[in-house]
């Protein structure tokens, strides 16, 4: 248990989950429900990414070169670290939701939590995780920025933003989950 506590501590955990309770109750504050039954999808988005950035900064230690020298098999602890990122982020904005919020629909934040989850991965791996923010940031910037083109290559790439049950948009979070997941659980954060 000490080494549970020790690993938090590290990481910034506690940090983390008091900003994405924060932002969240935020999100909670700004979209009570008006009695129109609207769902407030971008601002979702907006908080769940806000959500994954915050907990991404703990995607990796001080010293990522004493972690590489380490007797521990480090690609479980990080896989289940990045997978634990979006279950929190995600069940927070869920339970704001359940309590009332005009939020996207559940398999909506389910899937923008997990492809997030999967970008932030990606960019520990890519850019460190100092900046690990970069790439969940970039996309949705270029998602809420510029329109979606038609078809299947719009529901690619804005996925963050169709509607549930789009296919192409669910398969891509996916991938993103899995391939920045692993990636990030074989070869940790950048130096």
């Amino acid at each position: 248990m000490r080494w549970l506590v020790l690993y938090a501590r590290s990481r910034q955990v506690p940090l983390s989950a008091a900003a994405v309770v924060l932002m969240t109750s935020a999100l909670w504050a700004l979209t009570r429900p008006d009695g129109a039954g609207t769902e407030h999808q971008a601002q979702t988005v907006l908080v769940l990414s806000a959500n994954v950035v915050a907990c991404s900064v703990g995607l990796g230690g001080t010293d990522v070169v004493l972690e590489r020298t380490a007797g521990l098999r480090w690609a479980p602890r990080r896989l289940a670290h990045a997978l634990l990122i979006g279950v929190f982020a995600g069940a927070v904005v869920l339970a704001v939701r359940a309590a009332g919020a005009g939020l996207a629909p559940v398999e909506v934040i389910v899937r923008d939590c997990a492809g997030l989850v999967g970008l932030a991965a990606l960019g520990t791996v890519l850019c460190g995780a100092a900046f690990a923010w970069t790439l969940p940031t970039a996309w949705l910037a270029v998602v809420l920025l510029t329109p979606a083109p038609n078809g299947t290559v719009g529901a690619v790439l804005h996925w963050l933003t169709f509607p549930p049950g789009t296919t192409a948009s669910t398969g891509t979070a996916l991938v993103l989950l899995g391939a920045g997941a692993s990636v990030y659980a074989v070869v940790g954060p950048r130096r």
